[in-house]
């Protein structure tokens, strides 16, 4: 995401599942067991373990995570064929300077 967008990241943080996730990988070692493909804190958590721990279906995961992307707080990565998602700390230091610059 070149440019902020603050309507992306409002809605992004305005759902609870949502933060719950962003705080779950914030330190994803603390919550998540280890994986067989994939290390926790260098690629991500697979989508699969993050659904299983809501209690949600893969493809509203897939809707959480999009929102998220688009927003620029989390990324993705393929694996085989799991996607695994860390947040964009860089991004979001970033986001945080200038939502708090436009408050």
């Amino acid at each position: 995401m070149s440019s902020f967008d603050h309507k992306l990241v409002l809605r992004a943080i305005a759902n609870e599942r949502r933060l719950q996730i962003l705080d779950w990988l914030r330190s994803p070692a603390d919550h998540f067991p280890p994986q067989v493909d994939g290390d926790l804190v260098k690629d991500g958590v697979c989508g699969v373990r993050i659904a299983e721990k809501l209690g949600i279906s893969h493809p509203t995961l897939s809707e959480h995570m999009k929102i998220l992307s688009q927003a620029g707080l989390v990324r993705g990565k393929r694996i085989k064929q799991w996607t695994f998602y860390r947040r964009d700390e860089v991004q979001i230091k970033r986001l945080r300077e200038q939502l708090l610059k436009t408050l």
